[in-house]
């Protein structure tokens, strides 16, 4: 091994209770979407801490830190909302006090994704402690909204905060692999119109729910016969939600509306899925709306950006150099080959690359199967890792470049 990627893996460890208790100090602040205003002035207290050289909250909320002034600017990503507990009942301890032993933290926002944020964090002291700054400048950010809406948090750091990195390193949780594409998503809604009447005269009005019906069982074949990619996998449906309005509940339902959540594979498109289900049978029979869903939720600075409910699809070639530099940072730091992969949920980079264009590679703590779930648990050894991992990727980059 490299002296200095050495150095960095003791550093990393050194800075182990520091990770920790700052993780357990972001996963006792309740931080759900548009609710994190909190957390973010404690990233704030820890990031003046630890040294940065430049701290910016936006209009947005997000926080933007620093360090390091030169010219190849790469940004390292970790959303610091939340999603909420769920039942209480399936949580063994508390949600936000959590636990802790040698091995684990426990907590809402443990994987997903709080532990990136402090393994970036302390990757900054990492640098600073080993002058390992070179002709970049890192770009730390704890983004918001991601849980309620994805990549809206960069669509506004991209097209508001005019910053533009030449690749993002995407935290979310990946076992401590390297993930470098994942599918995309959209969030669509059928509506179905009916006519109320009397529910003990049914013949009369048009029951817009017995309408739904055979459109349900259409999306349920739909789901079996969509697109397949060899790295991706296949593209999938499920119906999410289901409302409806009606007079009363003795009367015949006017309207039926369902929420879809489409995850799309490679060469699949928002339009694509669109016509597909405007395609069905059922849904032609009943001249039902077919469309994406908006969103338009405040921000905890009561900030609206509107947007579509599209979540482009994503892949990053495994020659790139943002995929190679994570490789070679890997296997200096552990002395290892690194498992290359994808994730199965949806990240930021669904804006980041998916729409913009900018190369995107994901290495995090944490592994998925905890996203969202009761007793959600990170692992200590990969907090450490992760902060080696962000410490050297820059000036491992950079080294690249010179070349």
């Amino acid at each position: 091994m490299n002296k200095i990627y050495q150095k960095i893996n003791e550093r990393a460890e050194f800075y182990r209770n520091d990770i920790s208790k700052f993780l357990r100090d972001m996963i006792a602040i309740p931080s759900e979407s548009c609710d994190e205003e909190l957390v973010i002035k404690r990233i704030k207290a820890e990031m003046e801490k630890v040294g940065f050289d430049r701290i910016e909250i936006d209009t947005m909320g997000n926080i933007l830190g620093y360090l390091g002034k030169g010219k190849h600017l790469i940004a390292m990503d970790a959303h610091i909302d939340t999603v909420g507990i769920g039942d209480r009942k399936l949580w063994h301890f508390d949600p936000y006090q959590g636990y802790e032993d040698d091995n684990i933290i426990v907590g809402r926002g443990g994987s997903d994704q709080e532990g990136g944020m402090a393994s970036m964090v302390y990757a900054a002291k990492i640098i600073k402690d080993l002058d390992l700054l070179d002709d970049y400048t890192l770009l730390v950010t704890g983004t918001v909204q991601e849980e309620d809406c994805d990549g809206l948090c960069w669509q506004y750091i991209i097209e508001e905060d005019k910053i533009k990195p030449e690749f993002v390193v995407i935290t979310e949780p990946t076992s401590l692999n390297i993930y470098r594409g994942h599918r995309g998503r959209m969030e669509i809604k059928v509506i179905v119109e009916g006519i109320s009447c009397h529910g003990s005269a049914p013949e009369r009005g048009d029951n817009a729910i017995f309408k739904m019906a055979p459109i349900l069982l259409e999306l349920q074949e739909l789901h079996k016969r969509l697109k397949h990619d060899d790295f991706l996998g296949k593209g999938s449906l499920t119906v999410s939600e289901i409302f409806f309005t009606s007079p009363s509940r003795c009367a015949v339902a006017d309207s039926c509306t369902i929420s879809i959540d489409r995850r799309l594979t490679a060469g699949e498109t928002y339009l694509s899925a669109i016509e597909e289900i405007k395609n069905l049978e059922s849904v032609k029979k009943v001249n039902a709306t077919v469309e994406m869903y908006d969103y338009d939720r405040p921000s905890y600075t009561g900030l609206v950006y509107p947007t579509k409910s599209y979540f482009p699809t994503w892949v990053l070639e495994e020659s790139h150099i943002a995929c190679q530099t994570l490789i070679d940072s890997y296997k200096q730091l552990f002395s290892e080959e690194p498992k290359v992969d994808k994730w199965t949920f949806s990240t930021n980079a669904v804006s980041i690359m998916g729409r913009y264009n900018i190369p995107c590679i994901g290495f995090g703590p944490g592994h998925e199967d905890q996203a969202h779930a009761p007793n959600e648990k990170t692992f200590k050894d990969e907090l450490v890792k992760a902060a080696a991992m962000y410490a050297s990727i820059p000036m491992t980059y950079v080294n690249k470049l010179k070349k």
